[in-house]
């Protein structure tokens, strides 16, 4: 199946039933789904993976939940749904001062988890239009493909792990930037850095031939990175950022 155009959500949660009541409802709702049971799980899977949303349990037992939206907003711009009990009226104001997007009080109904989910995922995707931060940058999206900024991992649609080199993924996360527009061999050097290590045009040729082999299911007749003679190169395909 393919799950890369799917939002990943995030929900954090110590209890198993709701973990798996959210994972199985949205999961049947086209999203993909991660469970973590505590706020170091929660973290480990958010650096490792390219998460669209994350839904916070405020009463995590031992944990701090308002310290961990804190944290979590302080390491992205990531949406935070937080999901609260009914008499947590303040808990819920301070997580929203916080920094968090909105709230679902429990016992909840799935339905209107997956509405404020959808919700607050279509406000973030107007969002992303505006001009892109590029230190914020979490992921970039295209054609089924997902290239992970922060882990440097290329997913495949069918969510196979491709290993890159430093150049390629330089080279692709430069076209990544800028796609639909060509750029030059120059430009690309210099968005790629790869003149610090080779400093001729040609090297930008040889990683294009060796990132085809890896995204193109017909390198000789390639649909995503395109070729304009005389020009340079061209990734055709709309790209989806993550910050």
């Amino acid at each position: 199946m393919n799950t890369s155009h799917q939002p990943h959500i995030l929900v954090v949660d110590d209890d198993a039933d709701v973990r798996e009541l959210v994972t199985e409802y949205l999961g049947n709702n086209e999203m993909r789904v991660s469970a973590a049971r505590s706020g170091p799980e929660m973290f480990a899977l958010f650096d490792r993976e390219a998460i669209d949303l994350v839904l916070l349990d405020l009463k995590l037992p031992g944990e701090d939940g308002m310290l961990l939206a804190r944290s979590l907003r302080e390491r992205a711009t990531v949406p935070i749904v937080l999901l609260t009990g009914r008499s947590e009226e303040a808990d819920r104001v301070m997580g929203l001062e916080l920094g968090a997007d909105d709230y679902v009080t429990k016992p909840f109904s799935p339905r209107e988890l997956l509405a404020r989910v959808r919700a607050v995922l279509r406000r973030y995707q107007v969002q992303a239009t505006l001009p892109e931060r590029d230190s914020s940058r979490r992921a970039y999206r295209f054609s089924g493909w997902e290239l992970n900024l922060r882990t440097r991992r290329l997913l495949s649609p069918q969510g196979v792990s491709v290993e890159l080199s430093n150049g390629e993924f330089s080279l692709l996360n430069a076209l990544c930037r800028a796609p639909q527009r060509v750029l030059s061999r120059d430009q690309l050097l210099s968005l790629s850095r790869l003149h610090e290590g080779e400093v001729y045009d040609r090297t930008i040729d040889v990683q294009i031939r060796r990132l085809r082999v890896k995204i193109e299911a017909d390198t000789a007749h390639p649909q995503l990175i395109i070729t304009e003679r005389g020009a340079g190169y061209r990734l055709d395909a709309e790209v989806e950022t993550l910050f």
